[in-house]
């Protein structure tokens, strides 16, 4: 029985929103080059806080990419 990948599912942690966009655009641009299509991307802030205050942030990216 043959197995192929038809859907893989990224998520990654960056620092700053901008990171996030340009993360995105650039699995935009290369896929033709690595072969997949990019179906669903997108991100979100989190935050960690302590006592009420904001002690760190960050995004997490989603990548959502389909094989044929």
């Amino acid at each position: 029985m043959a197995r192929l990948l038809t859907k893989q599912t990224d998520v990654y942690r960056v620092d700053t929103e901008e990171e996030a966009v340009e993360m995105i655009q650039d699995a935009k641009d290369n896929q033709i080059r690595g072969g997949y299509t990019l179906t669903k991307s997108g991100y979100a802030m989190k935050t960690k806080k302590s006592k009420g205050e904001i002690i760190d942030s960050w995004m997490i990216v989603t990548l959502e990419k389909s094989y044929e």
